[in-house]
């Protein structure tokens, strides 16, 4: 009995383009002469270098390690030396360097030592955290690590595990092929995160266009000793999406603001699931993936390509056409243009498109909109992409936010039915990225403000304990000096200052004096010399020598000056 289908909202067709790069196999990208490997490849925290340069590193070493729970390390993607850490070419739409670690390769390849886990025997922890050292990251774009998503939580189960395998943005076909070639191992990663996430239903939702990958996978299945479902879906974009394929195949919806784990389910790429099959069954971190280059190129195809190579040698392999007018790392839909072909491939690295006038002509130029709601039709997020676009172009990033703009999946299909060219997508990301800086900026100025209210409340409490030491103190010297006078006077002591009215100043401060000159020669009294008896004869000597010139230099002291004798 089939699964019964839901439909989520929007959509459209876009053409596929997938016979140009499915139709071959794929095959090992060249071992490059340089690999650069970005230390960001993953959201949250940048990795940490623990390599230096000069070191010789091993195919898998660990040359960053992740800092903190969300973060990932990162690894030689191949042997040779260290040569720079700082900053180079990344793929990023702004063109601005991160932090890299460059390794020029010695072409030997060299492997660290490495060897299976035996997870079933780990602790769960033990085994997230294991992955999160091996650089286990979602291969699916957004790149989240693994071993954060892993964790059930305070639930320690998540009952539903959805494979992904749409790949439905046109162009690419690296999990289409990844399917079709390696279905066993991928399954053998979904065995794993079974494990750990408790799951009773494994459902693996893939685009009915790609009949080939499907069947490897049904075929796969068999073999298991647990069920999953390979279900077909409808081709219509964004099916692949996380949030849209729950909806196809469970018909439930993950609410605003919320986590897909919120509801009982968590989804992962195809890549992912293969990437971690080769961490726990054969010890190999995440150094190499499949990357699909076409468009306009001769031999559009796949490489599995090791991270850190630079993505012109990938369009050099697949054969470089006049013409082009640029590159997308991605799909027509969500791709980055790359404006330097330098930067090299890294963990979110699905596709490599090339662009030409023909392929991809200039778009015209964007005209007002006439609020045809066109967009509102096509989103499969069912916001309101009309109003998001007038809130963000006035700035509005407040409505903005009421209108749900950080639901939107920047999928795309907005501006792609868009009749006046509007880039509406380039609008919500502006619009994102300035309500994230203000929140960077009001936590900054909330946590500044925090600090100098600490440190008034700090100088008041200082002031405060020390304006009572010192009343303490000239209580206790009152008091003191109250009972020196009756001393002095044979009277009984007065008494306590809290019962009795307080001596004047001037008696006070005599007092004082006196008080201090009796403490001055108590002191004196015990600086007496001790042990003194039986000193050897010599010390004794040095010891009367030493009282002698004391008394000679205080008798001459006692004797009136010379000038003084002549006064009259």
């Amino acid at each position: 009995m089939s699964r019964k289908l839901f439909k989520f909202k929007g959509g459209v067709h876009p053409p596929e383009h997938k016979a140009e790069s499915n139709a071959r196999p794929f095959h090992a990208a060249p071992l490059p002469g340089k690999l650069v490997i970005p230390l960001r490849q993953h959201i949250g925290n940048p990795a940490k270098p623990v390599v230096e340069v000069g070191d010789r590193v091993l195919k898998g070493q660990m040359i960053g390690a992740a800092d903190g729970y969300i973060s990932a390390a990162v690894h030689a993607s191949s042997s040779g030396i260290v040569t720079a850490i700082g900053p180079a070419a990344v793929p990023h739409i702004s063109g601005l360097p991160d932090r890299c670690i460059t390794i020029e390769t010695d072409g030997r390849d060299e492997w660290i030592a490495h060897a299976p886990l035996d997870y079933q025997a780990m602790a769960a922890t033990d085994l997230r955290m294991k992955l999160r050292d091996m650089g286990i990251a979602g291969l699916g774009g957004a790149v989240f690590p693994s071993a954060v998503k892993l964790d059930p939580g305070a639930a320690h189960s998540c009952p539903t595990l959805i494979i992904n395998g749409g790949e439905c943005e046109p162009w690419i076909t690296c999990d289409d092929m990844l399917m079709r070639n390696r279905a066993g191992e991928i399954l053998q990663g979904v065995a794993v995160m079974r494990h750990l996430l408790g799951s009773t239903e494994i459902l693996v939702g893939i685009e009915d266009n790609k009949p080939e990958a499907i069947a490897a996978m049904q075929a796969a299945a068999q073999s298991l000793d647990f069920a999953v479902e390979v279900v077909a879906v409808p081709a219509i974009y964004p099916a692949g999406g996380a949030k849209q394929l729950i909806e196809t195949l469970t018909g439930k919806q993950v609410p605003s603001g919320k986590l897909s784990t919120d509801i009982g389910i968590q989804v992962f790429n195809v890549g992912t699931a293969y990437a971690l099959a080769c961490a726990v069954h054969h010890g190999e971190p995440l150094i190499s993936r499949l990357v699909t280059v076409t468009g306009h190129v001769l031999r559009p195809q796949n490489f599995e390509v090791l991270i850190g190579a630079p993505m012109h040698t990938l369009i050099t392999l697949a054969g470089e056409r006049d013409g082009t007018t640029g590159a997308l790392m991605g799909g027509p839909m969500m791709g980055m243009p790359m404006p330097d072909l330098e930067a090299p491939v890294v963990k979110a690295t699905n596709c490599i498109l090339v662009k030409s006038n023909a392929l991809f002509p200039p778009l015209p130029k964007a005209l007002p909109c006439i609020r045809c709601t066109r967009c509102a039709d096509v989103c499969p997020a069912e916001l309101q992409p009309q109003e998001l676009f007038r809130f963000a172009k006035a700035g509005d990033f407040g409505r903005a936010q009421e209108y749900h703009l950080f639901d939107c999946i920047e999928c795309g299909c907005c501006s792609y039915v868009c009749p006046s060219h509007i880039p509406l997508v380039d609008f919500y990301r502006y619009a994102k990225s300035e309500i994230w800086a203000r929140e960077k900026e009001k936590r900054a100025a909330d946590l500044a403000r925090e600090r100098h209210e600490f440190r008034e409340f700090r100088l008041v409490r200082e002031k405060k304990e020390k304006a009572e030491k010192l009343a303490a103190k000239a209580q206790a010297a009152r008091a003191q000096a109250a009972l020196e006078q009756a001393k002095r006077a044979e009277l009984p002591a007065a008494p306590a200052p809290e019962l009795a009215a307080a001596p004047s100043d001037a008696d006070a401060k005599k007092a004082l004096i006196a008080a201090a000159l009796a403490r001055a020669q108590a002191k004196k009294a015990e600086v007496a010399p001790r042990n003194i008896d039986h000193l050897p004869p010599g010390t004794q000597r040095e010891i009367e020598e030493i009282e002698a010139r004391r008394a000679k230099i205080r008798e001459l002291a006692r004797q009136p000056l010379e000038s003084e004798e002549k006064k009259p």
